[in-house]
Protein backbone atom coordinates (compact mmCIF):
# COMPACT_ATOMS: atom_id res chain seq x y z
CA UNK A 1 0.00 0.00 0.00
CA UNK A 2 1.36 3.49 -1.20
CA UNK A 3 0.70 6.82 0.32
CA UNK A 4 -0.86 7.59 -3.08
CA UNK A 5 -3.77 5.22 -3.29
CA UNK A 6 -7.28 6.48 -1.74
CA UNK A 7 -6.90 4.44 1.06
CA UNK A 8 -3.41 5.83 2.24
CA UNK A 9 -4.77 9.07 1.78
CA UNK A 10 -7.93 8.55 3.72
CA UNK A 11 -6.15 7.05 6.58
CA UNK A 12 -3.93 10.38 6.88
CA UNK A 13 -6.21 12.71 6.35
CA UNK A 14 -8.67 11.16 9.53
CA UNK A 15 -5.23 11.63 11.28
CA UNK A 16 -4.43 14.40 10.68
CA UNK A 17 -7.70 16.08 11.41
CA UNK A 18 -7.86 13.90 14.31
CA UNK A 19 -4.51 15.48 15.71
CA UNK A 20 -6.07 18.85 14.78
CA UNK A 21 -8.94 18.73 16.98
CA UNK A 22 -11.79 17.46 15.20
CA UNK A 23 -13.77 15.03 17.05
CA UNK A 24 -12.91 11.45 15.61
CA UNK A 25 -16.43 10.83 14.24
CA UNK A 26 -16.22 13.89 11.91
CA UNK A 27 -12.61 12.90 11.42
CA UNK A 28 -13.84 9.36 10.24
CA UNK A 29 -16.82 11.09 8.36
CA UNK A 30 -14.75 13.32 6.16
CA UNK A 31 -11.06 10.96 5.55
CA UNK A 32 -14.27 8.10 4.32
CA UNK A 33 -15.88 10.66 2.08
CA UNK A 34 -12.66 11.77 0.03
CA UNK A 35 -11.72 7.80 0.18
CA UNK A 36 -15.28 6.87 -2.18
CA UNK A 37 -14.72 10.63 -4.09
CA UNK A 38 -11.07 9.39 -4.96
CA UNK A 39 -12.31 5.63 -5.31
CA UNK A 40 -15.30 6.43 -7.66
CA UNK A 41 -17.44 4.92 -5.64
CA UNK A 42 -21.22 5.86 -6.15
CA UNK A 43 -22.12 7.78 -2.60
CA UNK A 44 -25.67 7.43 -3.52
CA UNK A 45 -25.36 3.73 -3.49
CA UNK A 46 -23.08 3.54 -0.42
CA UNK A 47 -25.94 5.71 1.19
CA UNK A 48 -29.01 3.75 0.44
CA UNK A 49 -27.00 0.21 1.32
CA UNK A 50 -26.51 1.94 4.61
CA UNK A 51 -30.37 2.36 5.11
CA UNK A 52 -31.42 -0.33 4.09
CA UNK A 53 -29.50 -1.96 6.87
CA UNK A 54 -30.27 0.53 9.49
CA UNK A 55 -34.29 -0.09 8.75
CA UNK A 56 -34.48 -3.76 10.10
CA UNK A 57 -31.16 -3.06 13.03
CA UNK A 58 -33.09 -1.41 16.50
CA UNK A 59 -29.92 -1.92 18.22
CA UNK A 60 -28.69 1.36 19.04
CA UNK A 61 -32.04 2.26 19.98
CA UNK A 62 -30.96 0.78 23.36
CA UNK A 63 -27.99 3.35 23.51
CA UNK A 64 -29.96 6.43 24.26
CA UNK A 65 -32.59 5.04 25.98
CA UNK A 66 -29.62 3.65 28.50
CA UNK A 67 -27.99 6.93 28.51
CA UNK A 68 -31.52 8.59 29.38
CA UNK A 69 -32.39 5.95 32.46
CA UNK A 70 -29.11 7.00 33.90
CA UNK A 71 -29.82 10.76 33.46
CA UNK A 72 -33.11 10.19 35.51
CA UNK A 73 -31.50 8.72 38.62
CA UNK A 74 -28.68 11.02 38.22
CA UNK A 75 -31.06 13.96 38.48
CA UNK A 76 -33.56 12.24 41.20
CA UNK A 77 -33.03 10.53 44.23
CA UNK A 78 -32.18 6.95 43.67
CA UNK A 79 -28.73 7.60 44.04
CA UNK A 80 -28.51 8.98 47.51
CA UNK A 81 -31.10 6.00 48.71
CA UNK A 82 -29.22 3.71 47.02
CA UNK A 83 -26.29 4.75 48.67
CA UNK A 84 -27.92 5.09 52.16
CA UNK A 85 -28.97 1.25 51.67
CA UNK A 86 -25.59 0.01 50.80
CA UNK A 87 -24.44 1.90 54.04
CA UNK A 88 -26.72 0.20 56.10
CA UNK A 89 -25.34 -3.61 54.73
CA UNK A 90 -21.46 -3.31 54.23
CA UNK A 91 -20.86 0.35 55.97
CA UNK A 92 -20.14 -1.68 59.37
CA UNK A 93 -17.20 -3.46 58.68
CA UNK A 94 -13.73 -1.67 58.73
CA UNK A 95 -13.05 0.38 55.74
CA UNK A 96 -17.17 0.22 55.41
CA UNK A 97 -17.46 3.43 53.06
CA UNK A 98 -15.14 2.24 50.74
CA UNK A 99 -17.20 -1.17 50.22
CA UNK A 100 -20.39 1.21 50.03
CA UNK A 101 -18.71 2.27 47.20
CA UNK A 102 -18.19 -1.44 45.44
CA UNK A 103 -21.49 -2.40 46.49
CA UNK A 104 -22.92 0.56 45.19
CA UNK A 105 -21.54 0.14 41.68
CA UNK A 106 -22.64 -3.46 41.47
CA UNK A 107 -26.36 -2.40 42.06
CA UNK A 108 -26.05 0.64 39.90
CA UNK A 109 -24.64 -1.05 37.01
CA UNK A 110 -27.82 -2.95 36.74
CA UNK A 111 -29.38 -0.02 35.94
CA UNK A 112 -27.14 2.46 34.04
CA UNK A 113 -24.99 0.42 31.85
CA UNK A 114 -22.36 3.34 31.76
CA UNK A 115 -19.41 3.45 33.40
CA UNK A 116 -19.06 7.68 33.28
CA UNK A 117 -22.91 7.69 34.26
CA UNK A 118 -21.99 5.59 37.49
CA UNK A 119 -18.71 8.09 38.39
CA UNK A 120 -20.61 11.04 37.72
CA UNK A 121 -23.84 10.06 39.22
CA UNK A 122 -22.40 8.94 42.79
CA UNK A 123 -18.65 10.10 42.69
CA UNK A 124 -19.73 13.37 43.95
CA UNK A 125 -21.65 11.83 46.89
CA UNK A 126 -19.33 8.86 47.34
CA UNK A 127 -16.51 11.86 47.60
CA UNK A 128 -18.08 13.82 50.26
CA UNK A 129 -19.02 10.50 52.18
CA UNK A 130 -15.57 9.38 52.26
CA UNK A 131 -13.45 12.40 52.76
CA UNK A 132 -15.67 13.80 55.16
CA UNK A 133 -13.60 14.83 58.78
CA UNK A 134 -10.33 13.28 57.09
CA UNK A 135 -11.63 9.68 57.24
CA UNK A 136 -9.98 8.77 53.67
CA UNK A 137 -7.84 10.91 51.42
CA UNK A 138 -9.27 12.63 48.44
CA UNK A 139 -7.44 10.94 46.01
CA UNK A 140 -7.60 7.29 47.57
CA UNK A 141 -11.72 8.14 47.62
CA UNK A 142 -11.83 9.50 43.78
CA UNK A 143 -9.48 6.77 42.88
CA UNK A 144 -11.73 4.09 44.16
CA UNK A 145 -14.86 5.99 42.32
CA UNK A 146 -13.07 5.63 39.11
CA UNK A 147 -12.29 2.08 39.45
CA UNK A 148 -15.52 0.80 40.63
CA UNK A 149 -17.39 2.91 37.93
CA UNK A 150 -15.40 -0.04 35.55
CA UNK A 151 -17.80 -2.41 37.03
CA UNK A 152 -20.93 -0.67 35.34
CA UNK A 153 -20.29 -1.33 31.61
CA UNK A 154 -19.55 -5.35 32.64
CA UNK A 155 -22.66 -6.28 34.61
CA UNK A 156 -25.77 -5.87 32.49
CA UNK A 157 -27.09 -3.31 30.82
CA UNK A 158 -24.18 -2.36 29.24
CA UNK A 159 -23.28 -0.19 26.05
CA UNK A 160 -20.63 -1.07 24.42
CA UNK A 161 -21.86 -4.28 24.59
CA UNK A 162 -25.06 -3.15 22.44
CA UNK A 163 -21.98 -1.65 20.15
CA UNK A 164 -20.61 -4.55 19.99
CA UNK A 165 -23.24 -6.19 19.25
CA UNK A 166 -24.06 -4.07 16.50
CA UNK A 167 -20.33 -4.86 15.04
CA UNK A 168 -20.34 -8.66 15.94
CA UNK A 169 -23.84 -9.65 15.09
CA UNK A 170 -23.94 -11.24 18.10
CA UNK A 171 -26.57 -11.86 20.58
CA UNK A 172 -27.39 -9.19 23.25
CA UNK A 173 -28.94 -11.07 25.71
CA UNK A 174 -26.50 -13.49 26.23
CA UNK A 175 -23.94 -10.52 26.06
CA UNK A 176 -25.49 -9.28 28.91
CA UNK A 177 -25.45 -12.69 30.82
CA UNK A 178 -21.89 -13.41 30.15
CA UNK A 179 -20.95 -10.07 32.22
CA UNK A 180 -22.21 -11.16 35.29
CA UNK A 181 -20.03 -13.41 37.00
CA UNK A 182 -16.58 -11.70 35.35
CA UNK A 183 -18.32 -8.63 37.22
CA UNK A 184 -18.97 -10.07 40.59
CA UNK A 185 -15.60 -11.42 40.15
CA UNK A 186 -14.24 -8.30 39.64
CA UNK A 187 -16.18 -6.88 42.51
CA UNK A 188 -15.20 -9.65 44.87
CA UNK A 189 -11.70 -8.86 43.61
CA UNK A 190 -12.04 -5.33 44.70
CA UNK A 191 -13.88 -6.01 48.10
CA UNK A 192 -11.23 -8.26 49.03
CA UNK A 193 -8.30 -5.44 48.29
CA UNK A 194 -10.15 -3.20 50.32
CA UNK A 195 -10.33 -5.46 53.22
CA UNK A 196 -6.86 -6.12 53.34
CA UNK A 197 -6.16 -2.25 53.26
CA UNK A 198 -7.81 -1.63 55.58
CA UNK A 199 -6.37 -3.57 57.97
CA UNK A 200 -2.88 -2.33 56.74
CA UNK A 201 -3.58 0.88 56.29
CA UNK A 202 -6.18 1.03 59.68
CA UNK A 203 -9.42 2.63 57.65
CA UNK A 204 -12.25 4.10 60.09
CA UNK A 205 -15.11 1.53 61.24
CA UNK A 206 -18.38 3.73 60.57
CA UNK A 207 -20.98 3.65 63.29
CA UNK A 208 -23.40 0.37 62.51
CA UNK A 209 -26.71 1.20 61.35
CA UNK A 210 -29.12 -1.17 63.64
CA UNK A 211 -30.23 -4.40 61.94
CA UNK A 212 -34.10 -3.18 63.08
CA UNK A 213 -34.19 -0.62 60.46
CA UNK A 214 -32.58 -2.86 57.89
CA UNK A 215 -35.98 -3.73 56.63
CA UNK A 216 -36.97 -0.32 56.43
CA UNK A 217 -34.13 1.07 54.94
CA UNK A 218 -34.56 -1.93 52.21
CA UNK A 219 -37.91 -0.98 51.68
CA UNK A 220 -38.02 2.40 51.44
CA UNK A 221 -34.90 1.31 48.05
CA UNK A 222 -36.76 -1.81 46.96
CA UNK A 223 -37.92 0.48 43.86
CA UNK A 224 -34.00 1.00 43.02
CA UNK A 225 -33.05 -2.26 43.93
CA UNK A 226 -35.78 -3.58 41.22
CA UNK A 227 -34.80 -2.01 38.42
CA UNK A 228 -31.82 -4.51 37.40
CA UNK A 229 -34.80 -7.48 38.18
CA UNK A 230 -37.47 -5.79 36.22
CA UNK A 231 -34.59 -5.55 33.09
CA UNK A 232 -33.11 -9.19 33.58
CA UNK A 233 -36.76 -10.73 34.04
CA UNK A 234 -38.12 -8.51 30.88
CA UNK A 235 -34.93 -9.62 28.77
CA UNK A 236 -34.66 -13.19 29.55
CA UNK A 237 -38.69 -13.83 30.08
CA UNK A 238 -39.18 -13.09 26.59
CA UNK A 239 -41.24 -10.34 27.66
CA UNK A 240 -38.92 -7.67 26.24
CA UNK A 241 -35.71 -7.69 23.44
CA UNK A 242 -32.91 -6.09 24.86
CA UNK A 243 -34.11 -2.60 22.91
CA UNK A 244 -37.19 -2.47 24.68
CA UNK A 245 -35.90 -3.39 27.97
CA UNK A 246 -33.64 -0.04 27.58
CA UNK A 247 -37.39 1.74 26.93
CA UNK A 248 -38.96 0.28 30.26
CA UNK A 249 -35.68 0.88 32.23
CA UNK A 250 -35.96 5.04 31.51
CA UNK A 251 -39.72 4.75 31.91
CA UNK A 252 -38.95 2.89 35.51
CA UNK A 253 -36.41 5.24 36.38
CA UNK A 254 -38.90 8.00 35.34
CA UNK A 255 -42.08 6.96 37.01
CA UNK A 256 -39.67 5.89 40.51
CA UNK A 257 -38.41 9.58 40.42
CA UNK A 258 -41.88 11.13 39.82
CA UNK A 259 -44.46 9.10 41.14
CA UNK A 260 -43.07 7.44 44.10
CA UNK A 261 -40.05 9.66 45.13
CA UNK A 262 -41.47 12.44 43.96
CA UNK A 263 -38.09 13.79 43.18
CA UNK A 264 -37.73 15.32 39.61
CA UNK A 265 -39.55 18.21 38.52
CA UNK A 266 -40.61 19.02 35.10
CA UNK A 267 -37.33 21.35 34.72
CA UNK A 268 -35.07 18.65 35.87
CA UNK A 269 -36.77 15.85 33.55
CA UNK A 270 -36.23 18.56 30.62
CA UNK A 271 -32.99 18.73 31.69
CA UNK A 272 -32.46 15.19 31.30
CA UNK A 273 -33.47 14.44 28.25
CA UNK A 274 -31.64 17.64 26.66
CA UNK A 275 -27.91 15.92 28.82
CA UNK A 276 -29.25 12.47 27.10
CA UNK A 277 -29.59 14.21 23.91
CA UNK A 278 -26.39 16.03 24.09
CA UNK A 279 -24.02 12.21 25.01
CA UNK A 280 -26.44 10.57 22.38
CA UNK A 281 -25.63 13.30 19.49
CA UNK A 282 -21.77 12.83 20.18
CA UNK A 283 -21.69 9.17 20.73
CA UNK A 284 -24.24 8.72 17.47
CA UNK A 285 -21.59 10.84 15.25
CA UNK A 286 -19.06 8.42 15.77
CA UNK A 287 -21.16 5.85 15.02
CA UNK A 288 -21.93 7.02 12.01
CA UNK A 289 -18.41 7.79 11.07
CA UNK A 290 -16.83 4.74 12.26
CA UNK A 291 -19.90 2.59 10.15
CA UNK A 292 -18.80 4.43 7.05
CA UNK A 293 -15.22 4.38 7.89
CA UNK A 294 -15.65 0.19 7.92
CA UNK A 295 -17.22 -0.01 5.15
CA UNK A 296 -14.25 1.49 3.15
CA UNK A 297 -12.56 -0.84 5.28
CA UNK A 298 -14.56 -3.86 3.95
CA UNK A 299 -14.04 -2.72 0.47
CA UNK A 300 -10.24 -2.61 0.51
CA UNK A 301 -10.77 -6.38 2.28
CA UNK A 302 -8.38 -5.45 5.23
CA UNK A 303 -10.30 -7.34 7.91
CA UNK A 304 -10.37 -10.83 5.72
CA UNK A 305 -6.60 -9.79 4.71
CA UNK A 306 -5.60 -9.69 8.46
CA UNK A 307 -7.31 -12.97 9.24
CA UNK A 308 -5.47 -14.60 6.08
CA UNK A 309 -2.19 -13.39 7.74
CA UNK A 310 -3.08 -14.01 11.22
CA UNK A 311 -4.04 -17.73 10.56
CA UNK A 312 -1.08 -18.32 8.07
CA UNK A 313 1.11 -17.67 11.43
CA UNK A 314 -0.58 -20.59 13.09
CA UNK A 315 -1.64 -19.11 15.93
CA UNK A 316 -3.63 -21.06 18.64
CA UNK A 317 -6.77 -19.01 20.12
CA UNK A 318 -4.86 -18.61 23.23
CA UNK A 319 -1.83 -16.65 21.30
CA UNK A 320 -4.07 -14.89 19.46
CA UNK A 321 -5.97 -13.58 22.72
CA UNK A 322 -2.82 -12.57 24.27
CA UNK A 323 -1.94 -10.21 21.10
CA UNK A 324 -5.17 -8.74 21.32
CA UNK A 325 -5.41 -8.20 25.09
CA UNK A 326 -1.93 -6.15 24.54
CA UNK A 327 -2.65 -4.25 21.91
CA UNK A 328 -6.33 -3.12 23.41
CA UNK A 329 -4.39 -2.38 26.66
CA UNK A 330 -1.96 -0.21 24.88
CA UNK A 331 -4.32 1.13 22.68
CA UNK A 332 -6.85 2.54 25.51
CA UNK A 333 -3.61 4.37 26.93
CA UNK A 334 -4.42 6.43 23.91
CA UNK A 335 -7.93 6.53 22.32
CA UNK A 336 -11.21 6.44 23.56
CA UNK A 337 -13.26 3.27 24.20
CA UNK A 338 -15.87 3.88 21.82
CA UNK A 339 -13.32 4.48 18.50
CA UNK A 340 -11.72 0.90 19.69
CA UNK A 341 -14.97 -0.72 19.56
CA UNK A 342 -16.24 0.58 16.32
CA UNK A 343 -12.78 0.94 14.40
CA UNK A 344 -10.55 -1.65 15.51
CA UNK A 345 -12.70 -4.33 16.87
CA UNK A 346 -14.24 -5.26 13.58
CA UNK A 347 -10.72 -5.94 12.10
CA UNK A 348 -10.15 -8.43 14.77
CA UNK A 349 -13.30 -10.28 14.39
CA UNK A 350 -13.09 -12.03 11.29
CA UNK A 351 -9.68 -13.38 12.05
CA UNK A 352 -11.22 -14.80 16.18
CA UNK A 353 -13.58 -16.40 14.09
CA UNK A 354 -11.65 -17.88 11.79
CA UNK A 355 -9.44 -19.10 15.07
CA UNK A 356 -12.66 -20.58 16.55
CA UNK A 357 -12.77 -17.96 19.16
CA UNK A 358 -16.41 -17.89 21.08
CA UNK A 359 -17.42 -14.41 19.98
CA UNK A 360 -19.70 -14.16 23.10
CA UNK A 361 -16.14 -15.22 25.00
CA UNK A 362 -14.34 -12.52 22.88
CA UNK A 363 -16.85 -9.33 23.84
CA UNK A 364 -16.46 -9.66 26.90
CA UNK A 365 -12.40 -9.73 26.75
CA UNK A 366 -13.06 -7.06 24.32
CA UNK A 367 -15.56 -5.01 26.76
CA UNK A 368 -13.18 -5.77 29.75
CA UNK A 369 -10.23 -4.35 28.22
CA UNK A 370 -12.03 -1.53 27.26
CA UNK A 371 -13.03 -0.68 30.67
CA UNK A 372 -9.40 -0.39 31.71
CA UNK A 373 -8.90 1.95 29.30
CA UNK A 374 -10.79 4.38 31.23
CA UNK A 375 -8.45 4.24 33.97
CA UNK A 376 -5.00 3.65 32.45
CA UNK A 377 -2.99 6.95 32.27
CA UNK A 378 -2.36 9.14 30.07
CA UNK A 379 -5.84 8.88 28.39
CA UNK A 380 -8.34 7.69 31.12
CA UNK A 381 -11.58 9.80 31.04
CA UNK A 382 -12.54 8.31 34.36
CA UNK A 383 -9.38 9.57 36.21
CA UNK A 384 -10.10 12.96 34.61
CA UNK A 385 -14.03 13.06 35.51
CA UNK A 386 -12.67 11.99 39.43
CA UNK A 387 -9.80 14.65 39.09
CA UNK A 388 -12.12 17.33 38.35
CA UNK A 389 -14.61 16.36 40.87
CA UNK A 390 -12.14 15.69 43.78
CA UNK A 391 -9.75 18.30 43.58
CA UNK A 392 -7.00 15.32 43.84
CA UNK A 393 -3.73 15.88 42.05
CA UNK A 394 -3.77 13.13 38.84
CA UNK A 395 -0.29 11.86 40.15
CA UNK A 396 -2.12 10.98 43.46
CA UNK A 397 -5.23 9.72 41.97
CA UNK A 398 -2.72 7.48 39.65
CA UNK A 399 -0.54 5.87 42.25
CA UNK A 400 -3.83 4.71 44.07
CA UNK A 401 -5.69 3.26 41.47
CA UNK A 402 -2.52 1.02 40.23
CA UNK A 403 -2.86 -1.92 43.18
CA UNK A 404 -6.60 -1.67 41.87
CA UNK A 405 -6.07 -1.77 38.27
CA UNK A 406 -3.08 -4.82 38.68
CA UNK A 407 -6.00 -6.37 40.30
CA UNK A 408 -8.55 -6.21 37.02
CA UNK A 409 -5.40 -7.00 34.96
CA UNK A 410 -4.94 -10.53 36.82
CA UNK A 411 -8.92 -10.46 36.33
CA UNK A 412 -8.86 -9.97 33.14
CA UNK A 413 -6.17 -12.90 32.75
CA UNK A 414 -8.63 -15.16 34.13
CA UNK A 415 -11.39 -14.43 32.32
CA UNK A 416 -8.96 -14.92 28.97
CA UNK A 417 -7.53 -18.22 29.77
CA UNK A 418 -10.99 -19.88 31.45
CA UNK A 419 -13.57 -19.15 29.36
CA UNK A 420 -16.02 -20.74 31.19
CA UNK A 421 -15.99 -18.18 33.64
CA UNK A 422 -17.33 -16.09 30.69
CA UNK A 423 -19.71 -18.79 29.19
CA UNK A 424 -21.20 -21.19 32.19
CA UNK A 425 -24.04 -18.52 32.75
CA UNK A 426 -25.05 -17.91 29.36
CA UNK A 427 -25.15 -21.77 28.77
CA UNK A 428 -27.25 -22.08 31.59
CA UNK A 429 -29.83 -20.37 29.61
CA UNK A 430 -29.47 -22.57 26.06
CA UNK A 431 -26.60 -20.44 24.83
CA UNK A 432 -24.80 -23.12 22.42
CA UNK A 433 -21.36 -21.43 21.84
Amino acid sequence: MTVSTPFSIALIVITALAFLGLPMGLSMLCGSILYLLLAGQDMGIVAEQFLNGMYSNYIMLAVPLFILAAEIMNSGSLSERLLRWCDAVVGRFRGGLAQVNVLQSIVFAGMSGSAVADAAGSGKMMQHMMTKDGKYTPSYAAALTAVTAVIGPIIPPSIPMVLYALVADTSIGYLFLAGVVPGLLMAGMMMALIAVTARIKNFPVEPPVPLRQLPKMTWQALPVLMMPVVLMVGIYGGITTPTEAAAVAAFYALIVSIVVYRSVNAREFYASLLTSAKTTATIGMLIAGALVFNYVVTVENIPRTISTLLVGWNLDPITFLIIVNIMLLILGCLLEGTTILLVIVPVLIPAAEALGIDMVHFGIVVVVNIMLGLITPPYGMLLFIMTKISGAPMRHLVSDVMPFLIGLLVALIVFTFVPATVLWLPRMFGYAG
